[in-house]
């Protein structure tokens, strides 16, 4: 995403933040931003429910995306419509990414989705526009330097991401991935979903993969594959359904040779989360989390 682009994003959320009075109230409060943005959420019908003339327009990239978020914003009602199957939290950040569609300026211009056709919005453009609005969903849920505070004072483990994924309202998934790329210290993030191959036996997909950026700097890109299978024991963590985090140790491969790395695991039952660092990594903090329950 253009430096430009994101800085005038910055700018447009810290400002709605401000004005809709939604600084320092926690759990972020997305349905007071909603208001102040005169949008609209309709949870009368499911997304999946609405008439497919809706997009009969649409480029088929367009489709995807939006089947991808799950959600969709109707800019001629200024209406929201989100897939009502979505946990309480993942719908927060997509109702955030369909208001970014909303108010980003450029895009109000331009992102018509009733009256576009397949010549007027390219593959490049709606992936951009997906970037922006995935970039304000993530500010304005996590609050700006609100998160990197709290960020700061705790300890380097996932059930620090578990605690700020309560107090902002947010996925686990979601807080993970800020988590890590606004970290201060070498840690990265392996996002995994789970499948059984006839004749392979249990593996886990790489869905994604995140490193703070004192990570990247000093360990380079991990050469990882895209599918695990039980011999790595984070696929073993997966399928055996345990609840809570599993500490664990394994060595990869990085620019510095292979190193020792000490992890946490967590299943959330849409993914599993494994959270990297390498060993001796300062881990404490002298703010302490107790958690009631695994989210």
């Amino acid at each position: 995403m253009d430096i430009l682009a994101s800085k005038d994003i910055d700018k447009l959320s810290f400002d709605i933040l401000r004005a809709s009075k939604s600084f320092d109230i926690y759990p972020t409060p997305v349905d007071q931003i909603l208001n102040y943005s005169e949008l609209i959420i309709s949870n009368q019908i499911s997304l999946k429910e609405i008439h497919q003339g809706y997009f009969e327009k649409a480029t088929d990239a367009l489709f995807k995306a939006v089947a991808k978020l799950r959600g969709v914003f109707d800019r001629s009602t200024k209406t929201i419509y989100i897939d009502q199957e979505l946990p309480h939290s993942k719908k927060n950040f997509v109702k955030l990414h369909e208001v970014g569609h909303g108010v980003i300026p450029w895009q109000m211009k331009s992102y018509e989705v009733i009256e576009d056709d397949d010549d007027s919005i390219s593959h490049h453009t709606i992936e951009e526009f997906e970037k922006e609005a995935n970039y304000f969903a993530s500010i304005t849920l996590f609050q700006h330097d609100r998160f990197n505070d709290q960020l700061a004072k705790l300890n380097l483990g996932i059930d620090s991401a578990m605690y700020l994924s309560k107090l902002y309202g947010a996925s686990i998934h979601a807080t993970l991935r800020r988590y890590v790329e606004c970290s201060t210290k070498r840690c990265a993030l392996i996002v995994l979903s789970g499948k059984t191959s006839e004749g392979f036996g249990p593996e886990c997909l790489k869905r994604d993969l995140f490193f703070s950026e004192k990570f990247a700097k000093t360990f380079g890109s991990l050469e990882l594959p895209n599918e695990f299978c039980l011999s790595w024991n984070f696929v073993k963590h997966h399928f055996s359904k345990r609840r809570g985090i599993i500490d664990g140790e394994l060595t990869l491969s990085t620019k510095n040779g292979f190193t020792e790395f000490k992890y946490h695991f967590f299943n959330n039952t849409y993914n599993s989360f494994v959270l990297l660092f390498p060993s001796g990594e300062k881990q404490t903090s002298r703010t302490k989390i107790i958690l009631q329950q695994a989210i």
